[in-house]
């Protein structure tokens, strides 16, 4: 049986002065910590190629790629190759793939339904990883510099 991923308890709180705007907007949020959170984390991953981290595209730009971005929203499952749609969001997920496909959009494997529950979970972060890719997985992901 997979092991679930623990939950990391939050310890620390941390405050920064913000413009009334944007303080407006963060209220308005269901889970102001959370949003936050996964905005500072974002940072440290990848900064997105066509807004430069901005959030915001130019109109031509958003016209040109939408349909680009639509048309390749599936790729073979790392194990069975058969092909695997995937959505932008992790919202637009079903409950029960949402482990699945979050692996995924965080910069992991992704795995058909069927093959996911068979290959092996890391014992580090969770990740469903192969085992003749484990040592990748490893190098990539939980290397110390």
């Amino acid at each position: 049986m997979p092991r679930k991923p623990t939950k990391t308890q939050k310890k620390q709180i941390v405050a920064f002065k913000v413009e009334d705007e944007l303080a407006r907007f963060l209220d308005a949020l269901p889970n102001k910590s959370e949003f936050i959170r996964r905005a500072i984390l974002a940072q440290f991953n990848m900064t997105c190629p066509l807004c430069s981290g901005t959030g915001v595209v130019e109109k031509g730009i958003h016209d040109h790629f939408q349909g680009v971005i639509e048309s390749n929203l599936s790729r073979p499952c790392e194990k069975c190759k058969t092909t695997v749609t995937f959505p932008l969001h992790l919202e637009a997920v079903p409950a029960a793939d949402r482990d699945r496909i979050r692996q995924f959009l965080h910069g992991g494997p992704l795995y058909c339904s069927k093959c996911y529950p068979s290959v092996p979970p890391c014992d580090d972060c969770g990740w469903h990883v192969m085992m003749e890719k484990i040592a990748e997985h490893f190098r990539k992901m939980h290397a110390r510099s």
